[in-house]
């Protein structure tokens, strides 16, 4: 070899080995300062990105904005620097699979969800698709919108860390694999079909871990590192006339119920067998067969977070007195923690508008969710709400499920979580191990067979209302122990640090 090639040979390993160097240093050897002044640079755009963001409703369960919502999602991410995206179609809503080659010695797979749940105008203090930034005493500014913590906001904040990264000319410490689907909220019926396909699978495969973004600050600043989720059964139960065999088969006015049997009573006297006489207890004949109890190492983890935890802040954010059977803390969080759940969501059946208007309904509908815990899976346990109808001469209501998945769990020891532990403990904070998420995701895709992958959920900031009226995310925080949306960003490029070197 020739002096100047040597020399040009050598130059290129020498850099070659310090970029290598940056990628796997992690967070805490890791020169932050360029990627923090991205980020302040950046934060009105990042905000501004998030608020354009939830101005456009993307609402599975009313086929509202679905194919607009894939399409943002889809120049989102070549925006912040995918090199292959596309849509991936299933049989319902479409997904999205995008890929970042960093030329990175590790690779992590993200999940997101480009949908979000309903929202009744009525009930919000500010229109819940404006995307407002309002004062929140004592929590600081914040931004209230459908998808502001669940799931858009966190989601926003990881597109901003990766932008940071572009605009900082830092490359990305890990590979990325992407999926996205728009049927979360929904149960995520079709979102196998997106996971199973044969490029899609494969580059999972190559992936170390998975997870989802998430601000997991409580509103003192205390964070949860969640060892796994609850699963969910999304259902309906339809009692009909025409079904039964008894009743109407059309509303009739009603003084008939005098000598026409009733739907409504029908499916309400179905109910009630759900549950004990407290109103309460899972009652569904072999529901609870396969329920794995809170082991010792568990219920130690819940004693620790009953002792750091505070109540009167739950049962404030609740809007709750009481807890069931008037527990005490220790018991409830137990109960959060491992108990399944038979929940009625919403029950309608005849008239629904102002005043009244005397009719004997033909049809009544209850919507369910059973919440599932290890070692339960969704199919048996809507096999075993079946069968339980049908033996208590039930068998002509219809159970119609939509969507629903098994629960996951992640192991302590796992890279994933001890990443977390890290992260979380260079900004100041001891987390606390919680058993599981009450909620539920569809992770159970990354955890079950065939990838059998770490998976869970990361961030710093806060945010409260998923599902409820007045949904916010915080931009700016009040406390000095909370996150605000440039604290989230940044723990994100923390943890893509901290990943790359575990």
């Amino acid at each position: 070899m020739s002096l100047p090639n040597r020399r040009l040979f050598l130059q290129r390993s020498i850099a070659a080995a310090g970029l290598l160097s940056v990628r796997r240093a992690p967070a805490a050897t890791a020169d932050l300062k360029p990627l923090e002044t991205e980020i302040a640079k950046r934060h009105d755009e990042a905000v501004q990105r998030l608020q354009s963001w939830i101005r456009q409703p993307a609402i599975a369960a009313e086929n509202r904005g679905m194919s607009e919502g894939c399409d943002r999602m889809i120049r989102m991410l070549r925006d912040a620097g995918f090199q292959d995206v596309r849509r991936v179609p299933t049989d319902g809503h479409p997904g999205v699979f995008a890929t970042l080659d960093a030329g990175a010695p590790k690779t992590i797979g993200i999940y997101f969800m480009y949908d979000v749940k309903q929202a009744d105008p009525s009930e919000w203090s500010s229109p819940p698709f404006e995307a407002r930034i309002v004062d929140r005493p004592g929590v600081g500014k914040v931004l209230v919108g459908r998808g502001a913590v669940n799931q858009r906001g966190p989601e926003a904040m990881w597109l901003a860390a990766l932008h940071a990264f572009r605009g900082a000319g830092r490359p990305l410490p890990v590979n990325l694999v992407f999926v996205a689907e728009g049927e979360e909220e929904i149960g995520s019926p079709h979102f196998p079909q997106i996971v199973h396909q044969p490029d899609v699978l494969a580059a999972l495969r190559k992936c170390m871990c998975v997870y989802m973004p998430m601000p997991m600050q409580a509103l003192d600043g205390t964070v949860t590192i969640n060892l796994g989720a609850k699963g969910v059964v999304e259902l309906e139960l339809v009692a009909s006339g025409e079904r039964w065999r008894r009743g109407p088969r059309q509303d009739l006015h009603s003084s008939n119920e005098a000598r026409v049997d009733s739907p409504a009573w029908h499916l309400v006297q179905a109910l009630n067998t759900l549950v004990g006489p407290d109103g309460h207890t899972p009652a569904i004949d072999g529901y609870l067969d396969k329920v794995r109890p809170l082991n010792a190492e568990e219920k130690s983890w819940i004693r620790d977070a009953s002792k750091r935890q505070s109540e009167d802040l739950a049962k404030k954010q609740m809007g709750v007195e009481r807890w069931v059977h008037d527990v005490d803390w220790l018991e409830a969080l137990e109960l959060l923690a491992g108990r399944p759940t038979v929940n009625i969501e919403g029950l309608v059946a005849g008239y629904t508008g102002p005043g009244g208007k005397t009719i004997l309904p033909h049809r009544a509908v209850a919507k369910l969710d059973l919440r599932l815990v290890p070692d339960m899976t969704a199919k048996e346990a809507l096999s075993a709400l079946k069968a339980h109808l049908s033996k208590r001469g039930f068998a002509d209501i219809e159970v119609n499920m939509t969507g629903g998945y098994d629960p996951t769990t992640t192991p302590r020891n796992s890279a994933l979580i001890q990443a977390e532990a890290a992260v979380y403990r260079r900004n100041g904070i001891d987390p606390v191990f919680w058993p599981r998420m009450a909620g539920s995701w569809p992770g159970y895709v990354f955890t079950g067979e065939p990838l059998r992958l770490p998976a869970g959920h990361f961030g710093l900031g806060h945010g409260s209302g998923a599902h409820a009226p007045d949904e916010y995310l915080v931009i700016e925080s009040a406390h000095p122990k909370v996150q605000g949306f440039d604290g989230g960003v940044r723990s994100q490029v923390e943890y893509l640090y901290e990943l790359a070197a575990s």
